[in-house]
């Protein structure tokens, strides 16, 4: 898939990440958050890059689990415990649909300097498209910046509507510590 092509296809990853990728240092550690069926995380272990991934069900990494550059993490992020990563830094972090706010001071902790953060979630607006409808999953405008922004270099933003992989609206933001 070219950087070009939309993806239209849940596996693929999404053109956000694919645009961005490029500004992570070559064969750099990258922590995939809530990575789901591991579509980015099959991306980036295709790239070359060393890949944490991190997920409260991991299952769906069954077939890559073996991979030499993948480090699994099966781990809820949202149950109150501590942070699964003191101490350790990433070149890029990529996250995707998906939003808990108290991570954000993490993330910002745990991205190396010079490292990349590619973020894409739901914005608010996306209710009239389908899930997630509740506000609680939902940025606020110009929330990505607004935070990510004071700490470190906006490299893209972008907010509103988009059609691929399915129509929704959207907040994505690409920055440089």
């Amino acid at each position: 898939m070219s950087s070009e092509t939309p993806s239209h296809n849940a596996k693929d990853p999404l053109a956000w990440v694919v645009q961005h990728t490029g500004h992570i240092a070559e064969g750099g550690r990258v922590l995939d958050v809530a990575c789901g069926s591991g579509r980015h995380t099959r991306y980036l272990l295709d790239l070359g890059f060393r890949v944490t991934a991190i997920d409260r069900d991991i299952s769906r990494l069954a077939d890559i689990i073996e991979d030499e550059s993948l480090r699994v993490l099966e781990y809820d992020l949202e149950d109150g415990t501590p942070w699964p990563l003191p101490g350790e830094t990433f070149d890029g972090i990529v996250i995707t649909n998906y939003l808990f706010r108290p991570l954000f001071p993490r993330l910002a902790e745990a991205l190396s300097e010079g490292g990349v953060l590619i973020y894409q979630t739901f914005a608010a607006g996306n209710e009239a498209y389908g899930k997630p409808r509740n506000p609680d999953f939902l940025l606020l405008e110009n929330e990505l910046q607004e935070f990510f922004g004071e700490k470190f270099k906006v490299l893209a933003f972008h907010q509103g509507f988009v059609e691929t992989p399915s129509p929704a609206v959207v907040q994505r933001i690409c920055c440089r510590k």
